[in-house]
């Protein structure tokens, strides 16, 4: 292949194998061959000892603790339409970059903001996305402490694109996806396909009769709420791109792990399993932006799954990790048949994030 494709956008196996294959294969590292969604790092590892004495001394503070390592993820958001049922590419922006952190166990403390703006915006629908960005990121404790403005001819830009980064320490240890055992049990958040089918309802000018809404939120709080209740997770995903079946994908593909997941414990919503059903989508594909899977020790799963329960109701154990002798993500239907659940190929819904 000598060319971008519309489909390496789409969270699949054609950007997998983008990222993987070229990508990291390009800045190969330690930390970029573990695959998480921040990098883990230490100061120590950054900087010189008499440099490190003077920054590291006392850390990062997380809450009582403080420490030498920390999480950094970087995101870019280019979401169509900007503005959206559930909220804009601001919030996005925010949830987005706050949630990397969170899913390897980070509290989120810093962000920078860059924005690339088309000539002709109005200056209102500017207003109202960095006002939104300012409140979520209030509400998740984070403040905004540096960023860039680019403005570009009219038609370089679709309105709007934000690039983030995020910096944080780690409520206790970090977690990786190199953690995943067999006989770990997966837990899902929430229902799924929330963000993916708002946004599919906005470009196809579906005439919604219910109030779906983006389930784009932050995932500190749950995340904090786990972590300080002894549960031993051993890795999380937010399911973004491509969906549960991309995480699911990555996790079995990464470790040469068999995973289990039923459909019946797999909470879809009426109105995008209807969305799917007109538009011919697979639900476990379509993004969800404050939804995310999570692997516990096998006698930390009813625990885990009350927790997430007091944040919402809809989530549930879906699966386990089966066998570490096959490679593959297998679904089983409400009837007991299974198939292979695969990574999402091909064009699906650019543009989601």
């Amino acid at each position: 292949m000598q060319r971008i494709l519309l489909a390496h956008g789409g969270g699949g196996e054609e950007m997998h194998a983008l990222i993987n294959d070229l990508i990291f294969g390009i800045f190969d590292n330690e930390i970029l061959r573990a695959q998480n969604d921040s990098a883990i790092l230490a100061l120590d590892s950054l900087c010189g000892r008499e440099i490190n004495a003077q920054i590291g001394a006392q850390g990062i503070k997380t809450g009582a603790q403080t420490q030498e390592s920390f999480a950094f993820s970087t995101d870019s958001f280019v979401v169509s339409p900007i503005e959206f049922s559930g909220g804009n590419i601001g919030k996005l922006a925010v949830c987005g970059s706050v949630n990397d952190l969170a899913m390897v166990g980070a509290d989120a403390q810093f962000l920078s903001c860059a924005l690339i703006l088309e000539e002709g915006l109005e200056l209102e629908i500017l207003e109202r996305i960095l006002r939104t960005m300012k409140q979520e990121a209030q509400n998740a404790g984070v403040a905004i402490v540096c960023g860039d403005t680019k403005v570009l001819p009219r038609g370089s830009v679709d309105k709007i694109f934000i690039n983030t980064a995020c910096v944080g320490g780690f409520f206790s240890a970090p977690l990786n996806t190199a953690n995943l055992k067999v006989g770990a049990k997966i837990l899902l958040s929430g229902d799924i396909g929330k963000h993916g089918g708002v946004i599919l309802a906005h470009r196809e000018e579906l005439a919604l009769q219910s109030a779906l809404k983006s389930d784009c939120a932050c995932l500190k709080e749950v995340v904090r709420a786990l972590l300080e209740s002894g549960v031993r997770v051993q890795c999380m995903r937010d399911a973004t791109r491509g969906g549960i079946a991309s995480v699911l994908n990555e996790w079995a593909d990464f470790k040469g792990y068999e995973l289990l997941v039923r459909q019946k414990d797999i909470a879809v919503c009426d109105e995008v399993a209807g969305i799917c059903e007109i538009l011919g989508f697979e639900p476990y594909e379509l993004a969800n932006e404050g939804t995310f899977l999570l692997a516990v020790d096998d006698k930390d799963a009813q625990r885990a799954l009350e927790i997430l329960q007091r944040f919402n109701p809809l989530a549930s154990c879906i699966g386990e990790v089966v066998s570490d002798r096959a490679k593959g993500v297998i679904c089983e239907s409400i009837y007991g048949a299974k198939r292979y659940l695969e990574s999402p190929k091909g064009e699906l819904l650019p543009r989601i994030c």
